[in-house]
């Protein structure tokens, strides 16, 4: 199918996913639910709950639609409720995935991190609303735009993300993984589709693990065995095995020279590009959102660099130097006195080095189905250049294996 033909599909395709599932909820019951738990509070839904590609954006992203109720006072709340197409995981993988953002969102709600409430929620389907759903705060401010930011909007909001740092990193964890009960900090497998198998349709999450090269290794091993079941990376399967096979052998002294890690773990958002940053017109941080997938990393992981700030050219290209906007970070956490990113501590050395291999490391799940064909050849290039970076004594006989088979 051409781009001709696949838009007008995909867009046909949408529209029928979100129109069957706004006809699975049943609103009546959604508000009633919603004025009870304010005391009777009356409430009602503004919202044309009709799809519109004019306004898809403010009502749902690429994973959740939501419905926001409106009170009599003047508060507004969300119902986020699971969206469901052919790129959906499981029920019980999503269903996971959903107690796990409860249980991060409860947790943070503890902390000085500005989230979103929760107010109840509902995963079990049938259920008097019709769908599983989690209602919660709806925040003030809109999604930060980045490129839009002046350098001094810029650096407005990478002080207040220095002490968003400094905040999650007075709250450690023994492990590495996800909250996964709401109402317990207890920490279980990772709640991540990249991460998660089936064997037998049995669930099998990766995780927890009280090291981080334990995660990385068990993480790069699950890769290699989809490879060889024909599973990720079908038309590319001795470059991709390759590949991860050099990262596989590469994890100990990676982690080795992990100066910073202190043996405890600290929660991290996993989708930082920056529209989970909500912020009002002064550029005054007023909410993260999108806490699904939040898992814990060590020290380095926890607190590199943002996705959002990241010079992704030069990422792409290789290059290791810190981004002009991950300096206005580096100096923020410079004045507030602390030192926990080994990328920003410093503008070169080993340690740099090896946080930006890390990075790789940790991204190695998004193209994991190998749909991505666009982002296999910087990608590559990438990892290669990193094997330059690592001196490792075979590499050149392994890149000189991977190009034979472009």
């Amino acid at each position: 199918m051409g781009e001709a033909e696949y838009d007008p599909a995909a867009r046909k395709a949408e529209q029928d996913e979100i129109t069957k599932l706004i006809d699975k909820i049943n609103i009546p019951a959604l508000i009633s639910r919603a004025s009870a738990l304010r005391g009777g509070l009356t409430c009602s839904i503004l919202q044309d709950l009709r799809y519109d590609r004019s306004t898809r954006s403010s009502v749902m992203g690429g994973m959740n639609y939501h419905i926001e109720i409106s009170f009599d006072d003047g508060i507004s709340w969300l119902a986020r409720v699971r969206r469901s197409n052919a790129t959906s995981p499981p029920a019980e993988l999503r269903d996971y995935i959903l107690r796990s953002e409860v249980s991060t969102l409860h947790f943070l709600g503890e902390t000085q991190v500005p989230v979103p409430k929760v107010f109840d929620f509902n995963f079990c389907e049938p259920n008097p609303i019709g769908v599983g759903y989690i209602l919660m705060e709806k925040l003030p401010g809109s999604s930060l735009r980045w490129s839009l930011a002046t350098p001094e909007q810029r650096k407005k909001v990478a002080s207040q993300l220095a002490d968003i740092y400094i905040e999650l990193k007075a709250h450690p964890f023994a492990m590495t993984g996800s909250m996964h009960h709401p109402g317990s900090y207890d920490l279980g497998p990772f709640a991540r589709e990249s991460l998660t198998d089936f064997h037998d349709s049995q669930m099998k999450a990766l995780g927890p693990f009280f090291s981080i090269e334990l995660y990385f290794s068990a993480h790069i091993r699950l890769i290699l065995d989809l490879i060889v079941r024909q599973e990720s990376y079908v038309d590319r399967a001795v470059d991709a095995f390759l590949i991860h096979r050099f990262l596989l052998d590469k994890v100990p002294e990676a982690c080795s020279q992990r100066l910073l890690d202190d043996g405890k773990f600290y929660l991290k958002h996993a989708d930082e590009k920056g529209d989970q940053i909500l912020v009002d017109e002064e550029f005054n941080i007023t909410g993260i959102i999108d806490w699904e997938w939040a898992y814990t990393d060590s020290k380095s992981g926890a607190f590199n660099s943002p996705i959002v700030l990241l010079p992704v050219a030069d990422f792409y290209a290789g290059k290791t130097s810190i981004g002009e906007d991950e300096t206005f970070l580096q100096s923020a956490l410079k004045q507030k006195g602390i030192r926990i990113s080994e990328r920003l501590s410093g503008m070169a050395g080993s340690s740099t080095d090896f946080d930006f291999a890390a990075v790789t490391t940790s991204q190695i799940g998004r193209d994991s189905l190998g749909s991505l064909p666009d982002f296999w050849e910087p990608w590559a290039s990438l990892v290669i250049s990193i094997g330059r970076l690592g001196r490792q004594k075979h590499w050149n006989t392994t890149k000189m294996i991977i190009n034979s088979n472009k």
